[in-house]
C-alpha cells in the first residue's frame, strides 16, 4: 500500500510541479511538460514492479503511436482560446483529438500497427 501511495505522490507532485513552472514561464512550463515525464515514470514503475520487458517495450512503442494524432489540439487549442476563450476551445480541442486519433488509427493499421 506504500508503494501506491508513493506512486501517486511522486507522479501528482509532478503535475502539480509542471503547472508551477507554467505559472512562472510560458516557455520553460511547456518544455517540461513537454518532456515524456510521465511516460518514464510510467517506464520506472513497471520495471520497479517486475513487469516483463515486453510490456515495458510496448508501453514505450504505443506512447510515440499515441502521441502523434494528439498534436493538432496544441495548434488548434491556442487559436480557439484567443478568440472564444477556455471552455469554447477545451470543448472543440477534444473531439478534434479524438477524431485525429480515430483517423491516424485508420491509417497507420494499413502498416500493421494496431492502436485501437
Amino acid at each position: 500500500m506504500a508503494w501506491l501511495i508513493s506512486k501517486y505522490l511522486i507522479t501528482a507532485g509532478m503535475v502539480v510541479l509542471i503547472s508551477e513552472i507554467a505559472k512562472r514561464s510560458d516557455k520553460l512550463g511547456a518544455l517540461v511538460a513537454a518532456l515524456p515525464l510521465i511516460t518514464v515514470l510510467t517506464l520506472l514503475w513497471l520495471y520497479f514492479e517486475k513487469q516483463p520487458a515486453d510490456k515495458i517495450a510496448n508501453h514505450a512503442w504505443y506512447t510515440f503511436w499515441y502521441v502523434i494524432p494528439t498534436l493538432p489540439m496544441f495548434l488548434v487549442f491556442p487559436y480557439m482560446m484567443q478568440r472564444y476563450g477556455f471552455w469554447p476551445a477545451m470543448l472543440v480541442s477534444i473531439p478534434i483529438t479524438m477524431g485525429s486519433f480515430l483517423l491516424f488509427a485508420f491509417i497507420v493499421k494499413r502498416f500493421g500497427i494496431h492502436l485501437i
